[in-house]
């Protein structure tokens, strides 16, 4: 079981011990509805009947993303946006054994239905909602019967396709619970906690909480609010006045609490408080509670200096990321995103932008867990289409309900420092239009949030003349994607200017006027991570955009390699091989030696403009002579390379961020790059020449796994030689199994034109690596097996938990 889900468990065993509930009905009953779904792809008639009869449909579990299942096809209609995968119309059912009483109420919460969903309760229909991403409730009570089984039936349809530039999956593809209150509750994202006056010693904790009464009559009430920290110890309490709330009506019921030498929220020091929340009648009985986590800290963008977090200037060094997990599609368990954000953070990423759609919920939940900055981002669109089929058809309609629900579900989150409005959207062209929509949007976040900025990321505004039309200075951040010297040009023209770059590109040239100029807050990378769909560019065979610093399997990329030299703050080394002979000034020939004294410093060349083929070996198609370039990625003020051991001197950094390189003659064997400051040691990289490949290693990324949806484990192949070096060109056909309780779930290679489905146990190398994701079904051992023809098998154990 993963660290936050252990946490949560444990804050609500701690809210019940500090804060034990009258003797009587829980007031807040929180069942999750995983498991005990009936399935079919298809849309007859009649399906949200009670009596509808679907015993022969398939049964599954939710989170559930039918379509990854595939088949990739040409032909599929949501063409190479989404990655030619399936889309279409699926149902749902599921009984749900409640009974229900007077005075209570019942509540379906669905984290994400995609898309164009509908959601009927024993026949009646309940809810509609068009966007895919955002997070649904429904009022069931009045529905519910007493005489069996209540049945919820939903219909999710893709088929208008494609409605988004990506990938975006079909079915129930997040979690999905009900939830039984008292008639006077806490709606949805109804309690919202902020802190203010934040000093060392000192900070104001405010939490408004809105208390809704759906009963036939005023009833009485009030709210106990008391904080407690890290540890579970209450450090506050309060309550409100009584107050009569209307039949029909909410109120919101304010408290104040005075916080002593708070614990901030940082990005290295992550501390999470929490907010148990209980509404009392007059008599102090409980009606309703709810645990909400929360962080203490200062977050603020200044015009002239760029960002702030908690009286410390730093750059956001930021990624974008699309919500599909790789070979689990849009249905992601917790512990895929886990591995890559470690793996994010590892290499310097300090940010993310949810590009570009309401995350799922505890997505967020991580990046409290982990220390992520987040740029919480609403729409692709608004009134103007991006493909014929999307959002722009419903915004009208429904972007004020989406933005709010957004905002009040994550407004408790202290990763988010700031709000998105939207992502290059084409409305700009239209400047009156644009600043109706900006303006409405923009009015909804603060009624919801009050404490935060909001931005959109402008599309080529100089075009569109945002700059000079007003509509960029309705922002109190300034995002643009790309062009980084037009936003510093901006920020120039008009002094009291915020800005950040929303989204940017990979080369130096695109980090350096980032890093240089004060007022720059930071960029976000498109994108952090490779991802399915918006192959329509390079079409098919191509099923995804490797685009990111990691690729699909959370595995990292050269170029994830170069930034992390760039944004580690600590000393790293990377060495790869640089085939464009020309990228690298003459060669250094016997320079130096490992017992010889230093060598005089060199000035690296300039990246060369032509195509640089790199790779992440010392193992070249001919294993001949030639000429060859050592690449080094390092942050350190000076690095040696060496070929087999011989030196080939050392190089000081250099300013432009540009790599290190030295020509040399291939031969085989290794080559090595080494940090040599003062006070680092054993900071180095490595590459060796690999021989014929003669067996398969696995690598799990952790060696116990859960039992549950979100538990997961990464376990990778490599395709070695007798020295267990990785054979690059080895492209064998792998075949994966899992004995003992446990399950696999997928296997993946990283590639952009392989069409095997995800669930296939055999799996091609790429590269010489392939991986099988491997979920706990019980306790006890589990053992992964690789194996391909002429080849020894790899074979590993690890523990699964319930």
């Amino acid at each position: 079981m993963s660290s936050i889900r252990s946490w949560l468990m444990g804050l609500s065993a701690v809210s019940v011990l500090v804060l034990p509930a009258a003797a009587t009905a829980e007031p807040r009953i929180t069942t999750p509805l995983a498991d005990g779904w009936r399935f079919f792809q298809g849309d007859p008639e009649a399906t949200e009947r009670r009596d509808f009869d679907d015993s022969g449909w398939a049964v599954v579990s939710v989170p559930h993303d039918w379509a990854i299942a595939g088949p990739f096809d040409q032909q599929a209609k949501g063409a190479g946006e989404n990655g030619f995968l399936p889309t279409g119309v699926a149902w749902y059912r599921r009984d749900l054994d409640i009974r229900p009483e007077p005075g209570r109420r019942y509540f379906v919460e669905l984290d994400g239905v995609m898309e164009r969903s509908g959601v009927w309760i024993n026949g009646h229909h309940v809810g509609f909602r068009p966007m895919g991403y955002v997070s649904l409730r429904y009022d069931v009570t009045q529905h519910l019967r007493t005489d069996g089984p209540n049945v919820l039936a939903v219909r999710a349809d893709t088929s208008a396709a494609p409605s988004s530039r990506w990938y975006n999956g079909s079915g129930i593809y997040r979690h999905v619970r009900l939830i039984e209150t008292d008639d006077v509750h806490i709606p949805q994202g109804g309690a919202f906690v902020s802190a203010r006056d934040l000093t060392a010693d000192h900070a104001t904790v405010t939490v408004s909480v809105e208390v809704q009464n759906a009963a036939t009559r005023s009833r009485p009430a009030m709210v106990e609010t008391t904080i407690l920290d890290p540890t579970g110890r209450e450090i506050a309490s309060t309550r409100s006045p009584v107050t009569t709330i209307g039949d029909g009506r909410t109120e919101v019921l304010t408290t104040e609490m005075d916080v002593a030498n708070p614990a901030r929220w940082d990005i290295d020091s992550p501390t999470l408080y929490r907010a148990a929340v209980r509404v009392l009648d007059e008599d102090g009985d409980v009606l309703d509670d709810q645990v909400v986590p929360f962080g203490i800290r200062e977050a603020r963008f200044d015009p002239a200096t760029g960002f702030w977090l908690n009286g410390r200037n730093l750059k956001m060094k930021g990624v974008a990321l699309h919500h599909d997990g790789g070979a689990v599609g849009a249905a992601v368990p917790l512990d895929v995103w886990r591995q890559r954000l470690t793996a994010l953070k590892a290499q310097g990423v300090n940010a993310i932008r949810t590009a570009h759609n309401v995350p799922a919920p505890e997505f967020l939940d991580l990046t409290d867990e982990l220390g992520l900055l987040v740029m919480n981002e609403l729409f692709d669109q608004w009134n103007v289409a991006k493909t014929p089929n999307d959002y722009h058809l419903f915004f009208s309609d429904w972007h004020k309900r989406d933005a709010a629900d957004m905002v009040r579900r994550d407004r408790n989150h202290p990763s988010i420092v700031i709000w998105s409005a939207g992502n290059e959207i084409h409305d700009t062209a239209y400047p009156v239009q644009a600043k109706a929509a900006l303006r409405s949007i923009m009015d909804v976040i603060r009624a919801n949030d009050p404490t935060r900025p909001r931005t959109l990321a402008l599309f080529r505004p100089n075009v569109t003349g945002d700059y000079e039309n007003g509509l960029a200075d309705m922002l109190d951040v300034v995002g643009q994607n790309y062009r980084e010297n037009e936003l510093i040009a901006a920020n120039r023209q008009n002094p009291a200017r915020s800005i950040v770059g929303t989204e940017n590109g990979h080369n130096r040239s695109n980090w350096v006027p980032v890093r240089d100029y004060p007022a720059f807050s930071g960029m976000f990378l498109w994108t952090g991570i490779d991802y399915l769909g918006e192959a329509n560019r390079s079409g098919w065979p191509n099923i995804q955009s490797p685009s990111g610093l990691l690729d699909r399997t959370g595995a990292q990329r050269i170029r994830g390699m170069e930034r992390e030299s760039w944004w580690s703050e600590k000393p790293v080394v990377h060495v790869v091989r640089n085939a464009n002979t020309n990228a690298a000034g003459p060669a250094i020939d016997g320079a130096g030696g490992p017992n010889q004294p230093a060598v005089p410093t060199m000035i690296a060349v300039a990246t060369p403009p032509a195509p640089v083929a790199l790779f992440d070996d010392w193992t070249p198609e001919a294993l001949t002579p030639g000429p060859q370039t050592i690449e080094v990625y390092s942050n350190c003020e000076n690095v040696e390379a060496f070929l087999n051991e011989r030196s080939l001197g050392r190089m000081p950094i250099n300013a432009d961020a540009s790599p290190r390189r030295w020509s040399v003659e291939f031969v085989p064997g290794s080559v090595r790059a080494i940090c040599v400051d003062t006070g680092v040691q054993g900071v180095e990289d490595r590459l060796d020449t690999a021989g014929p490949p003669v067996a398969i290693a696995l690598v799990p990324d952790q060696n116990e796994v859960g039992s549950s949806f979100d538990d997961l484990v990464y376990v990778r192949a490599r395709v070695v030689d007798a020295a267990g070096v990785t054979v690059p060109r080895a492209d064998h056909r792998l075949r994966f199994s899992v004995s003992g309780p446990g399950v696999l779930v997928a296997t993946d290679n990283a590639s952009s034109t392989d069409h095997t489905p995800f669930g296939s146990p055999d799996r091609d190398a790429l590269g010489g690596v392939a991986v099988a994701l491997v979920r706990g079904a019980g306790r006890g051992a589990v053992t992964v097996e690789a194996r391909a023809d002429d080849l020894e098998a790899g074979r590993v154990t690890i523990s699964a938990v319930e």
